[in-house]
């Protein structure tokens, strides 16, 4: 988790400097090379946070086809976490809570750098123990949980305090 901070600055400069609308063409009919469109074929990971300001913007479609990449290209956990979200709450696309709950799972059990995975481990957690796009296991849920606990994710460790006692 030692690079989030870095992270959210490289964030919040996308937001100072972000780029024009896909939606933004030129006389020719081509987009701007400065649009979140022209990141989804970029080979380049900082690409992935490009995903995040689309879809903060409401470029939907540029954000997934930026995740997906991303998830494919580089195996980022960082957008597991951020395509899962847009498929839990169908913004953009429709809902599915179990394509999410997957990328999640996905996510969880990948070992990222970054500390990402412990995030996913949280959230793949608590989908499992609600039953949120999978049959509901406490055990396994508890067993999730704890592990992101004791990587540092202090939701996870909140989370587990707040489950009735067996």
């Amino acid at each position: 988790m030692k690079y989030i901070p870095t992270v959210i600055a490289a964030i919040s400069l996308l937001f100072t400097i972000r780029p024009v609308s896909a939606q933004h063409e030129d006389d020719s009919g081509n987009t701007s090379e400065l649009s979140y469109e022209s990141f989804v074929g970029s080979t380049k990971p900082i690409k992935c946070l490009y995903g995040y300001a689309a879809e903060k913007v409401g470029d939907h479609d540029a954000a997934i086809a930026i995740f997906e990449d991303c998830i494919e290209r580089f195996n980022s956990v960082y957008s597991m976490i951020w395509l899962a979200q847009i498929y839990d709450t169908g913004v953009g696309v429709p809902r599915d809570e179990k394509k999410a709950t997957a990328l999640l799972k996905r996510g969880a059990m990948t070992n990222d750098e970054a500390g990402y995975s412990a995030l996913a481990q949280y959230h793949y957690g608590v989908a499992l123990i609600e039953g949120k796009g999978t049959r509901a296991d406490h055990s396994a849920g508890v067993a999730w949980l704890t592990k992101a606990s004791e990587a540092g994710v202090q939701e996870a460790t909140d989370y587990l305090s707040s489950l009735p006692s067996s």
